[in-house]
């Protein structure tokens, strides 16, 4: 007997939010440019610091600082020297040969002070010039690393499951022109992918709508014949159940393939009013299990569909009310605008769910093992539902256990 094949596994959750804000201090940041400008600026002043040093030593053997006196004087009647700056020679009492040491020890002192000048100069114009080189270099950098920002931008774009977009870089045919259009090749090809498994899927479950809706039919015309056996009124309402779950599933898997795109055609669409036309569909449900549907519901108008941002208060708010206590439950709806974000959160009383099954319960037709198995009216689909229109919105969707049992749902969508 031939194994049955291991389910597909799940592609890797990303590790970083393309919706991520800027960080509050971006020139700490060890970016790329920064790190550019910091060689290109470091190389100048390493290369401006050996320049100045080979022309201070050249200068400093050119005018010869030795103790060797540059001439001498040998005898002089009635000759008088004035100096400011020397005014050691400034009487002619001196003997002569102190005369000519005083002369040198002068010429020595002047020639020291001039290489001490063209130093301290130096160091200032190439201070200057650092300065320059690295403002230059941090303009040059950016101007080279803009194609990337460029790449980054689109990278961006997509992963928020928007894959129409293109690069299409401009310029010289470089290495960042050669990245840009392999990047622009792997979009076009994921985009025929995606394009073709949504096709598939809604073609696919198009083509299972109508038998299904034969098959509903003549079992509802069956069961409506008093005269049949009470053993077939009993099989037609096993039918007619496990018919209704098919429904939901193709109903599911089409609502779930059309999510997966951006929303085109926004409009405005209250938060709080979605909410409360979720908790008018399950309220009979939940009066029937004895579950309190509670909450404030401020309102939260956001821009999308009306049809499947209903979905996901619908699909939160039925899992909540079927996956909850048997007695004194219930269910707690909340709808607020915070930081400029709408957030729509549900919670509920129920099992103890542990927290590396969070992630799972979003998988299309992935379950609990114990606590989610024992319903017949879900699909398996209703997570993956509000996760995918959460996406196409632009918002996300997270979860965590709730102390003492059940979970908290928050789902967030921009303004």
């Amino acid at each position: 007997m031939a194994s049955t094949p291991a389910p597909p596994q799940a592609p890797p959750k990303p590790t970083w939010d393309p919706r991520r804000p800027e960080p509050p201090f971006p020139w700490l940041r060890p970016t790329i440019r920064i790190r550019l400008t910091l060689l290109y600026g470091g190389m100048f002043l390493i290369a401006g610091i050996l320049l100045l040093s080979i022309i201070y030593l050249l200068a400093a053997q050119a005018i010869s600082t030795g103790n060797q006196p540059l001439f001498k004087i040998v005898s002089f009647q009635e000759l008088k020297v004035s100096s400011d700056n020397c005014p050691a020679i400034n009487t002619t009492s001196l003997p002569l040969a102190d005369f000519n040491n005083t002369i040198s020890q002068c010429v020595d002192h002047q020639r020291q002070a001039a290489l001490d000048n063209l130093l301290s100069r130096s160091l200032l114009a190439l201070l200057g010039l650092a300065v320059i080189a690295f403002a230059f270099g941090y303009a040059m950098a950016g101007r080279v690393l803009s194609p990337l920002g460029r790449i980054t931008r689109t990278a961006r774009a997509v992963a928020g499951s928007d894959l129409s977009r293109r690069i299409e870089l401009d310029g010289p045919d470089d290495e960042l022109k050669e990245l840009a259009d392999t990047f622009d090749e792997m979009l076009e090809r994921l985009q025929r992918a995606f394009t073709a498994q949504q096709r598939f899927v809604g073609n696919a479950s198009h083509e299972l709508r109508t038998p299904l809706a034969i098959n509903r039919t003549l079992l509802e015309v069956h069961l409506s014949d008093p005269g049949a056996p009470v053993e077939l009124q009993q099989l037609g309402k096993t039918l007619l159940a496990t018919n209704e779950r098919s429904e939901q599933l193709v109903e599911g898997l089409l609502l779930l393939a059309r999510s997966d795109n951006q929303i085109v055609e926004r409009k405005p669409v209250d938060l709080a009013e979605v909410a409360g036309q979720a908790i008018d569909q399950v309220r009979s449900e939940a009066e029937a299990k004895g579950v309190e549907i509670r909450g404030e519901r401020a309102p939260a108008v956001v821009q999308g569909n009306g049809v499947l941002l209903e979905r996901i208060a619908l699909n939160l708010v039925q899992n909540a009310v079927r996956y909850n206590v048997a007695e004194g439950g219930w269910v707690e709806v909340d709808t607020e605008v915070q930081h400029g974000q709408a957030v729509l959160t549900v919670s509920n009383t129920g099992p103890v769910v542990p927290a590396y099954e969070i992630d799972n319960l979003f998988e299309p037709f992935r379950r609990l093992r114990t606590e989610r198995t024992g319903s017949d009216k879900g699909v398996g689909l209703g997570l993956s539902i509000v996760r995918s229109v959460a996406r196409a919105h632009g918002g996300h969707i997270a979860a965590r256990p709730r102390e003492g049992g059940g979970l908290v749902m928050r789902v967030t969508l921009p303004l």
